[in-house]
């Protein structure tokens, strides 16, 4: 067989057809969707079963890129798509896979609740601290102080710290990684995909177009050179202690791994209780 004509170890999964991907060269995004799909093969889903959804970024075009049924919804929605998605079929194992800005900013809100309710879903946050589809925008994880396209001066507005939202908001797993540790991140979204309930990964990633060209950071390659020297495992950290400076110590590992009732076990808890409480003939 010729190189030409090898099978993809990766095509079951990913739509080939749609390859060449629209990402920038030393973009971290593609090494987030190769984890991914190793953690697909390494849990033995049947596709059938599973569902991606995406909102609005560079990171929500790989909905499009799958091969399970997926959705592209719009900005910062995912998580409300992926709830639906969840409710109206249990069987299914929903992952939401989306940027920073999508899920922090416009789609904060959806996070709050749907980790508050514990609604079974993995969601895969990839932060590249900034908006880099739309120009290279400030974003809520930008930090101290970064330029951007909005922020010429530097940033002065203190970033989001997603992990200790994810976990005050009720997330039973917390983890984060960058997208140079592949091993790691691979292994830490198949234990996500494994625990019932509302479970985050965070991705810190490259954007070697906005982020790292215009705060004179080199390309992609020096960023992933930066994770290597300055990335620190502490598994069990408290999320208070997460926040990321400006080419400061990035603390990475597994924070949170709790367990809480899913919503689905909550609301068949709640009917039983009803139906006793119907039966006993009680107030």
């Amino acid at each position: 067989m010729k190189a030409s004509e090898e099978k993809h170890p990766m095509e079951n999964l990913l739509r080939m057809d749609r390859i060449p991907h629209i990402w920038c060269p030393g973009c971290g995004i593609g090494n987030a969707v190769s984890a991914f799909a190793e953690a697909i093969k390494k849990v033995e889903y049947d596709l059938d079963e599973v569902c991606v959804v995406s909102g609005i970024g560079c990171t929500g075009r790989v909905a499009g890129y799958v091969k399970t049924d997926s959705f592209h919804t719009t900005h910062g929605r995912g998580i409300a798509y992926a709830t639906g998605v969840k409710l109206g079929n249990p069987k299914m194992k929903v992952i939401v896979i989306s940027g920073d800005g999508d899920l922090s900013a416009i789609g904060g809100n959806h996070l709050v609740h749907a980790a508050r309710r514990n609604i079974d879903m993995t969601v895969i946050c990839v932060n590249n601290f900034i908006y880099a589809m739309t120009g290279g925008q400030v974003a809520p994880t930008t930090p101290r102080p970064a330029f951007t396209t909005t922020s010429p001066f530097g940033n002065f507005e203190s970033p989001i710290n997603i992990p200790r939202l994810a976990e005050a908001a009720g997330a039973v797993y917390v983890a984060r990684w960058t997208a140079l540790h592949m091993r790691r991140l691979t292994d830490s979204i198949v234990e996500a995909l494994k625990k019932p309930g509302f479970s985050f990964v965070e991705v810190i990633a490259p954007c070697a177009m906005y982020y790292s060209r215009t705060n004179r950071l080199g390309d992609g390659l020096n960023m992933m050179k930066f994770y290597y020297d300055n990335s620190v495992i502490k598994h069990g950290e408290p999320t208070e202690n997460l926040d990321i400076g400006f080419q400061e110590e990035i603390i990475i590992g597994k924070f949170i791994d709790r367990e809480r009732p899913t919503f689905s076990e909550t609301v068949e808890s709640w009917k039983q209780e009803y139906k006793t409480g119907q039966q006993g003939g009680g107030d």
